[in-house]
């Protein structure tokens, strides 16, 4: 062998627990056990079979939803999608998307450390904020969140919310770390499972008093407050996107 073989990098990654599950499916797709036009089992029934956690159930339906290869129906269930070309389908194949998105389960974990920390620190400066109002106002002008482009209006402006909280702690290496936690929630899988999850106009109303008592909290440098709000904050939006 030659030494430039020897010393070429190998190109595999280890694989998330969702992207195991959906290779699974998808397997079970390929093999014809679910054919197209058939109802997948439940979330719950797949966790048991599967020995995995819903969520990472859910995070699989969501990965093969944005593939095509299956559809959910709201009160209904989870279906194969009957354009699903069986034939082209094996296992460890993704056909939409090369290197996977982060789970959604792993990134709310990872806010969940991260920023309450972000809230105290951003609650020493005691200062207001105009782009994160801005932010706040356009989430507040949301009124039908079924329709797509207010969907795209909130999603963008829930998640420069957050990541403005890190611009208000002046700190350089915070605003990058938030940087990269943030283009997570830019990500189709976050994505699909926000919209999935959160959909009703009340709930959304909700987020929006949820995101001001945090900003407020910040403004008037009550740094345990703030904690405290992004912490069930972030509770919440677990619940709704990835329910245990």
């Amino acid at each position: 062998m030659k030494k430039d073989q020897l010393t070429e990098p190998l190109a595999f990654r280890p694989k998330q627990i969702y992207e195991q599950v959906a290779e699974s499916i998808r397997a079970s797709i390929a093999n014809e056990k679910y054919a197209p036009g058939t109802r997948l089992p439940s979330e719950r029934e797949l966790s048991i079979r599967l020995g995995v956690s819903r969520p990472a159930v859910r995070e699989a339906i969501g990965a093969l939803q944005n593939d095509g290869i299956v559809a959910t129906r709201r009160g209904s269930g989870t279906y194969v999608t009957s354009n699903t070309a069986v034939g082209n389908l094996s296992q460890g194949e993704t056909p939409a998307q090369n290197e996977a998105d982060f789970s959604p389960t792993g990134t709310l974990e990872v806010r969940m450390l991260f920023e309450p920390a972000i809230a105290r620190l951003a609650a020493r400066h005691r200062s207001k904020d105009p782009v994160a109002e801005k932010y706040l106002a356009q989430m507040a002008s949301i009124v039908d969140i079924t329709d797509p482009a207010q969907q795209a209006a909130w999603s963008e402006s829930d998640r420069l919310f957050h990541l403005q909280l890190a611009v208000m702690t002046r700190d350089a290496l915070i605003i990058k770390i938030a940087g990269e936690v943030s283009k997570s929630m830019d990500q189709p899988l976050w994505k699909r499972l926000r919209d999935d999850g959160i959909y009703d106009p009340e709930r959304i109303q909700l987020y929006v008093a949820e995101h001001r008592l945090i900003y407020e909290a910040i403004v008037c440098g009550d740094a345990d407050a703030a904690a405290f709000y992004v912490e069930g904050h972030l509770k919440r939006v677990r619940r709704d996107i990835a329910p245990r």
